[in-house]
């Protein structure tokens, strides 16, 4: 049955250990780093000098003046040399830095999407049942690409912001801590900004990732439909569907707009506040007047560029943060679909080195998990014995298609059991399982990939040999050979550039190549015309050759050859026999192919 849901798991700790296997690349992305910000902070220092350089002392003769004027010009152009240099290597180790970080990134999206979609591939089919396509296609893409940058890029940012921060505040108090000390009064303001912005946009963001995956599931099922949509004219409906996922997601992106505006109007009053005054008392300390030591021009031009280093890295460490508390909140349904075990599992189930296909329904019960008040199967007791036939029928609903699931293990049942060989299907790999079972579905699907490449989806290692025998024997070689391409005809999705019956006889080539031990038959020919189902049900007769064979059809003459045929009715078997022996007397199956043949 299905497993629940763990609660989610997400915080700073667990996003940031995504990038736990990039520690190499980081850590001498992080020495680049440290270098280049260390050398970045040389920058304001020079040109403080530069700015002490160009003033000459006054009161000199002409001589001495021109002297002076000269030491200056040299001192300034040996200035500028330096800072030329410095900012190359700035810009070096700039590159290095970004490089490696956001090849890091690059690797840990492509990695959590990796490990992502394995997680969901393997969930149980009840787990798809309750999930939609869409909103599952936009975890693997959308809340991925919204953590990459949180755990690689983003971290980088953080580590040169810090260190310009630490850096500059150490020099502005060396330099003037009477500066300093009116400079960080406003500080707590922009502390306790950042920490109420934070929480909200961790909130709001975990609100909008929700309702964008809305938004593409919706997207999703229109298109997937489309001709359905066609059809029954419902376009403007379905706009109108899609638009108001979009304007709810909006509605929460226009709060975290507000959020954003707030918090960045209150960081940069604070900023510009915080230059004005600075720039006020360094003027009367630089005029004299302010009591204490005085300082130069140059001593206040590099304090103002320390003061914008130290700005431009608290503004960013901001915006870094609420970056993180917007990870954190797409982290979550991410974290929780990687930490969900699947439902139906088998840890080190058998794989029996043979399989004779015998297969047992004893006293079965099932309900699907998104249904768990509404039984399907009750009571079932069947069997199914190698190289025969067993039919089922029954109205829509009886629960025939339930027990073709059951057999591939794509339910556990409710009660009761279901074996194969003797072996409880539990006790099975349930990859090995599946090897065993084939399948062959009124609607077959196809993947957006060649002829050949469906026809093989079974058997990967099969030969173009094996690929075109299998074709024979479903008769299906004919018209793919007619194909411009042949085998590396290309089939669109779903299949969609072929018909009906072309579509179910790539499906018997490929459950042919396959070559399972039990064939599931679930109204293969019902929805074929009549020269498609003679040539399908010609393919069927060589497939069912050997094997223990399940047949579910609504058109009871596809199974009249049976070795048995099984009633369903509200999940109950109410009738088996011969259908000869069932037509002699005056039950259900009776009564099921009179109302067809008055039909």
């Amino acid at each position: 049955m299905t497993t629940p849901d763990p609660a989610p798991r997400a915080d700073w700790r667990r996003v940031l250990s995504l990038a736990r296997p990039e520690l190499p690349t980081l850590a001498v992305g992080t020495l680049a780093l440290v270098a280049g910000s260390g050398l970045g902070l040389v920058a304001p220092r020079g040109i403080g000098l530069l700015m002490d350089t160009v003033r000459v002392p006054e009161g000199l003769d002409a001589a001495a003046a021109e002297t002076a004027r000269m030491a200056a010009r040299a001192t300034l152009d040996r200035t500028l040399v330096v800072l030329l240099g410095v900012f190359v290597l700035v810009g070096v180790f700039g590159f290095v830095r970004a490089w490696l970080f956001t090849l890091a990134g690059e690797r840990v999206v492509a990695r959590l999407r990796r490990d992502l979609y394995a997680s969901v591939v393997r969930q149980e089919i009840g787990f798809f049942d309750a999930q939609r396509t869409g909103e599952l296609v936009n975890r693997l893409a959308a809340d991925t690409g919204v953590l990459q940058n949180s755990v690689t890029v983003n971290i980088s940012m953080a580590l040169r912001f810090a260190l310009q921060a630490v850096g500059a505040l150490a020099v502005l108090a060396w330099t003037s801590w009477r500066l300093t000390a009116l400079m960080l009064g406003v500080v707590p303001i922009v502390v306790v900004g950042a920490v109420v912005f934070g929480r909200t946009v961790r909130s709001l963001s975990k609100q909008t990732q929700d309702a964008l995956a809305a938004a593409s599931a919706v997207a999703e099922e229109t298109f997937s439909n489309m001709r359905t949509v066609r059809s029954f004219a419902r376009e403007e409906q379905e706009i109108s569907r899609y638009a108001a996922r979009v304007d709810e997601a909006f509605e929460r992106g226009r709060s975290l707009a507000v959020a954003y505006g707030s918090f960045q109007g209150l960081a940069g009053f604070a900023a510009y506040a915080a230059i004005a005054l600075v720039l006020w008392y360094g003027g009367r300390l630089v005029i004299g007047d302010a009591g204490g030591a005085g300082m130069s021009v140059g001593d206040l031009t590099s304090f103002m560029l320390y003061t914008l280093f130290l700005a431009f890295a608290l503004g960013g460490l901001s915006g870094l943060y609420g970056d993180f508390n917007r990870a954190v909140g797409a982290s979550t349904r991410v974290f929780e679909l990687l930490d969900r075990p699947p439902g139906v599992t088998t840890p080190d189930g058998a794989r029996p080195e043979r399989c004779d296909g015998h297969v047992v329904f004893d006293g079965v019960d099932f309900q699907y998990p998104t249904r768990a008040d509404a039984p399907v199967l009750r009571g079932v007791d069947l069997t199914l014995a190698p190289g025969r036939v067993l039919a089922l029928v029954g109205a829509s609903g009886s629960g025939k298609s339930t027990v073709a699931q059951l057999l591939a293990r794509f339910y556990d049942p409710a009660g009761g059991t279901v074996t194969l060989d003797g072996r409880d299907l539990r006790a099975l790999d349930p990859a090995w399982l599946r090897e065993q079972v084939g399948a062959v579905a009124q609607e077959p699907v196809l993947f957006a990939a060649s002829l050949a490449e469906n026809i093989r989806y079974g058997r990967p290692d099969a030969t173009d040999a094996e690929v075109e025998a299998a074709a024979r024997a479903a008769n299906a070689d004919g018209f793919v050979r007619a194909f411009p391409d042949g085998y590396a005809t290309m089939v669109g999705e779903r299949g969609v550039r072929l018909s009906g019956g072309q579509k179910q006889r790539i499906a018997i080539a490929r459950a042919l190549l396959k070559d399972p031990r039990i064939l599931v038959l679930d109204e293969a020919t019902s929805a074929l015309d009549a020269e498609s189902e003679h040539l399908v049900q010609e393919a069927l007769e060589r497939l069912m050759v050997g094997r223990t064979v399940l047949v579910i059809a609504h058109r009871l003459s596809t199974v009249k050859d049976a070795d048995e045929v099984v009633v369903l009715d509200a999940g109950r078997v109410v009738e088996r026999g011969t259908h000869a022996s069932l037509l002699e007397t005056d039950g259900p199956y009776r009564r099921l192919v009179e109302r067809q043949f008055a039909s």
